[in-house]
């Protein structure tokens, strides 16, 4: 049973990887790009639809407005892009926005930064998952059917895949990136194509009405713009993933950053233009409520995201075509929760070093991946996903806001960071440099808070709420992680600063249940220790089973006196306790050891059966001040049996060519027969001593 645990995780995760393997894992530009640029890549799929999406509530006029939306976007975008380069260049440890809050701005704007991207991740994930099983459902309904428990999968599937490394992870992600890149580039060239070529290209919902659920006008009406301007802001998340991950990048490090980061904000504005105007072109309704908002459907009419119904027209020839751009969008968007596998452990292993988050996350796995912060991850967005039933429209609320909280906060420190800098500086070609650096994250604070605003004013009570809620519960559960850790530190360097001060004495107890071999063993080792006072102790909770262990103690004739502690409830653990108390109270001085024989069994049910009251013992025993607990174990036959189990796994150094390991097996060639006895050796001779020097000695 031992064994299919060690099994299973070397199945799923592969052979560990040694310490100073860690160089091999640094990633180039062709493997990063679909790792830390999939979030980004991805958005612009559904960047359009929360567009139209949002545009639908005021009707086909409203249209009219998603170009200039979509330019809006793609503007703040390349401007954010610009801004994070600056970052990668004078950030390069991968603290990202959080470093560059904390040293510009301070602890406190750090950790803010910190709960935002925490709670951005892990929306990430649910976003991107619910949305690719969205799309992957628009060809296969059976799969739009089931997508909470599609979503669920996907999420264990890519844990599973990162915590076998970052760079595998990456070579896994790397073709299906690159195929949607191909897709959608070459949906909206053949697209633009057949529009000049006079080509009429119609989606399948074009003939629909599309009816406003409302009339807008006024405010209301530029509320509902501004509403969808944010909505389609998502295209923006991810941006900050490749600050994030600088040392995962091979050398120069912040160079191949911030080529990625220009990569893939061209990659994604062109995309993000190109979709929205085939939409336009082919005449794509989305409505937000289709069975009210969409007259001259079909019966049982499914609506399609608007990137398989521009396929869908494009490709109207060649189906194949369609079926690609589905399949790669879905799967993109799936891979796109991949950013965050690698953003969330990397920022949760530096908040854990700066003692913000448990010292678990701080540790690498097997493979060299974070994989403690990869579990975390993934367990929260399971739990939105079932929360929200893998919905993006009800997900997407909850996103952005975190990102755009870290982008201006992150502008902010940026030009912090510059004013600090142009105080010291004094050449002028180097200054000049950091005023176009300031300038350019000044243009980005401006843009970024702006769209916080908006976000946030559009997005409050449709969810955003709960994202902010969410931010400040971690921003106080990290504060209260490091208040603890740093009253620990306290506690330990007065420990070190104090005097050392030997106990007076060491009274040792044996703990006495049966007269057995543990027993014998415990007492054996109780006397190795050589305490200054030495007793056995037991509980009567049956007076027949006491009086026969006392008994059995005065025919055995022990040097070490029995102690009997009398218990009317017949409770075990209070008695001990009491009387461990009683001896320590008086003589304050005094060390009290006791000792704890237990079972070591070789199977897990084995464990219910045995060590119950040992364990409740040491788990009250640890709280005693003065008091040291000492398991003494005694292996059972099972133990054994579990330790020859794990030596036939594989053979010992030199044990093949010694002969003593034959097909899976200890060779029973290596031992002596029974019928042969070994033969007895006789042993060496002592060296005779010098014969003294008769001339000396004379």
């Amino acid at each position: 049973m031992s064994k299919f645990p060690t099994a299973l995780k070397r199945l799923v995760l592969g052979r560990p990887f040694r310490s100073d393997r860690l160089a091999h894992t640094l990633l180039p530009k062709r493997i990063a790009l679909p790792i830390f640029a999939s979030d980004a890549l991805s958005s612009v799929a559904y960047a359009p639809e929360e567009i139209f999406l949002t545009l639908s509530v005021a009707g086909l006029s409203a249209y009219a407005y998603a170009p200039w939306i979509g330019v809006a976007v793609a503007l703040v975008m390349l401007v954010v892009v610009a801004s994070y380069r600056q970052n990668v260049h004078a950030y390069p440890s991968g603290g990202g926005d959080y470093e560059v809050a904390g040293t510009n701005l301070g602890g406190k704007f750090g950790l803010t930064v910190a709960s935002a991207l925490l709670v951005d991740y892990v929306l990430t994930v649910a976003v991107s998952t619910s949305s690719g099983v969205a799309n992957i459902g628009s060809a296969i309904p059976f799969v739009a059917d089931h997508k909470v428990l599609f979503a669920v999968a996907i999420v264990a599937l890519l844990a599973a895949l990162n915590l076998r490394g970052v760079r595998e992870s990456g070579k896994a992600f790397a073709i299906p990136t690159y195929g949607f890149i191909i897709g959608i580039f070459g949906m909206v060239v053949w697209g633009l194509f057949e529009v000049f070529s006079g080509t009429e290209m119609k989606a399948e919902s074009a003939g629909f009405e599309l009816h406003a659920e409302q009339s807008l006008t006024g405010f209301a009406f530029v509320f509902l713009i501004l509403r969808s301007f944010s909505s389609g802001a998502a295209a923006l998340t991810g941006v900050e993933a490749i600050s994030n991950g600088v040392p995962a990048f091979q050398k120069p490090k912040s160079k191949n950053a911030a080529t990625t980061l220009l990569m893939m904000g061209v990659l994604a504005v062109t995309m993000l233009i190109g979709i929205i105007t085939l939409a336009i072109v082919t005449d794509v309704k989305y409505a937000e409520d289709p069975a009210r908002q969409l007259t001259g459907t079909p019966a049982g009419y499914e609506q399609k995201t608007i990137v398989a119904q521009i396929a869908h027209a494009v490709f109207a020839d060649f189906p194949p075509a369609f079926y690609y751009i589905s399949f790669s969008t879905g799967i993109i968007l799936l891979l796109a929760a991949n950013t965050a596998f690698n953003g969330f452990p990397v920022l949760g292993s530096i908040l854990a070093q700066d003692r913000y988050l448990p010292r678990q996350l701080h540790t690498r796995g097997d493979r060299l991946a974070f994989s403690n912060g990869i579990l975390f991850l993934a367990a929260f967005a399971l739990v939105l996903i079932f929360a929200f039933d893998a919905e993006v429209t009800k997900l997407i609320q909850l996103y952005i806001v975190g990102v755009f909280v870290s982008f201006t906060v992150s502008q902010a420190g940026m030009i912090r960071h510059w004013n600090r800098l142009l105080a010291k500086e004094t050449d002028g070609g180097v200054r000049r440099r950091m005023r176009r650096s300031q300038a350019v994250n000044a243009v980005g604070l401006t843009l970024t808070s702006t769209v916080l605003v908006i976000v946030l004013i559009t997005k409050f009570l449709l969810g955003a709420w709960i994202a902010i809620a969410a931010m400040v519960a971690i921003f106080l559960l990290m504060t209260a992680i490091r208040r603890h850790y740093d009253r620990v530190a306290d506690e330990l360097a007065e420990a070190d600063q104090a005097p050392a001060v030997l106990p007076s004495r060491n009274h040792a107890i044996v703990l006495v249940s049966k007269l057995h071999r543990p027993t014998l063993r415990a007492l054996a080792y109780a006397k190795a220790v050589r305490p200054d006072v030495l007793e056995a102790v037991t509980v009567n909770v049956d007076d027949a089973d006491t009086r026969a262990l006392v008994a059995d103690w005065d025919r055995h004739k022990f040097s070490v006196p029995l102690k009997v502690i009398e218990s009317p409830y017949r409770e075990i653990t209070r008695p001990v306790l009491e009387y461990v108390k009683r001896k320590r109270g008086a003589n304050p001085r005094d060390v009290v050891t006791v000792f704890i024989p237990e079972y070591v069994v070789g199977r897990w049910w084995e464990q219910i059966l045995h060590n119950q009251s040992a364990l409740r013992l040491k788990g009250r025993l640890l709280f005693q001040p003065g008091v040291m607990v000492t398991s003494v174990p005694w292996q059972l036959a099972s133990s054994e049996k579990a330790k020859e189990r794990n030596r036939r796994v594989r053979p010992a150094a030199g044990d093949v060519r010694r002969g003593l390991y034959v097909a899976g097996r200890a060779a029973t060639a290596a031992k002596p027969k029974a019928t042969e006895p070994p033969k007895a050796t006789e042993p060496p001779k002592p060296p005779e001593p010098p014969k003294p020097d008769k001339e000396k000695t004379g």
